[in-house]
């Protein structure tokens, strides 16, 4: 079977959250085979060798790719706006051509069940696959549509199965860097509405109770699904945790209901790189 494709974007201070990441991605993929590729900004070469190792020990490849400024110089940036809000969406342009699709995974992330049939889902012609987390409140997601003129669910940017070749084709940086610019004053989480906005329409609908699991969310789950995805369910079915907002299970006073499995996790990738 061919490797699967990994891509995150982050800076240093998320490469411990990187490493727990790929703790967790091992211990519930055995035998897997991954290829890592990080885009960033300019994290120095001696920060990346803990994952370097992490991904040697396991036989992962890993490609980290500086993405250099001069695509960027006709793009809204900002404080509010960095152009690293860009790479997702741009990534087929700076990964290899050889790299046919991927998975995006936000580094906020714990993998607790294989992630192969998400890998395999095909696409039917479309650009992304992406869940959407309607459950937290509907009246969200009819505000999300309403702000930026869609009429699809609003879908999460932190979990992307990419179409890299389609991407190659079909996404045009100036178009996303003219949307951004004409319609500043409305982004709120600009990355996330650029990929509803303008790809929207092109996002194969996941389940997000299966591969982008809102960890705030357990008791909507819970009701939504008439008592069915509880806690042992959840462990059995689910694949991608995610831990989305502002707070996150590795910061103090974290209260909800996955913290104790995040920190199970990051004990064991604490003791793999004290090992190294």
């Amino acid at each position: 079977m061919e490797p699967i494709a990994l891509l995150t974007t982050l800076d240093e201070r998320y490469l411990p959250q990187l490493q727990v990441l790929l703790t967790s991605l091992s211990v519930s993929n055995p035998g897997e085979r991954f290829s890592l590729y990080l885009l960033h900004s300019g994290i120095p070469s001696d920060a990346l060798a803990s994952v370097t190792w992490q991904c040697l020990t396991r036989g992962y490849g890993f490609e980290a790719i500086r993405v250099e400024d001069a695509l960027f110089q006709d793009a809204p940036v900002t404080r509010q706006y960095p152009k690293e809000m860009y790479y997702r969406l741009l990534a087929a342009r700076f990964l290899p051509e050889s790299v046919k699709r991927i998975l995006y995974l936000d580094p906020d992330i714990l993998v607790i069940n294989p992630i192969r049939p998400l890998w395999e889902t095909g696409l039917g012609g479309n650009l992304f696959a992406a869940a959407a987390h309607t459950g937290k409140t509907e009246l969200a997601n009819s505000v999300n549509q309403l702000r930026l003129g869609t009429e699809h669910d609003y879908y999460n940017s932190g979990v992307l199965l990419m179409d890299l070749e389609r991407a190659r084709r079909e996404i045009e940086p100036a178009a996303l860097f003219r949307y951004v610019e004409q319609h500043r004053l409305e982004l709120i989480l600009p990355d996330q509405d650029v990929l509803n906005a303008l790809y929207g329409d092109r996002i194969l609908p996941l389940e997000d109770v299966l591969w982008n699991y809102d960890a705030r969310n357990y008791s909507n789950y819970l009701i939504r699904s008439g008592g069915v995805c509880d806690l042992r369910w959840v462990m059995e079915h689910t694949a991608i945790l995610h831990f989305c907002g502002k707070e996150k299970p590795w910061k103090p006073k974290y209260i909800h209901r996955f913290g104790i499995l995040y920190q199970h996790y990051m004990q064991l990738s604490r003791r793999e790189t004290a090992e190294t």
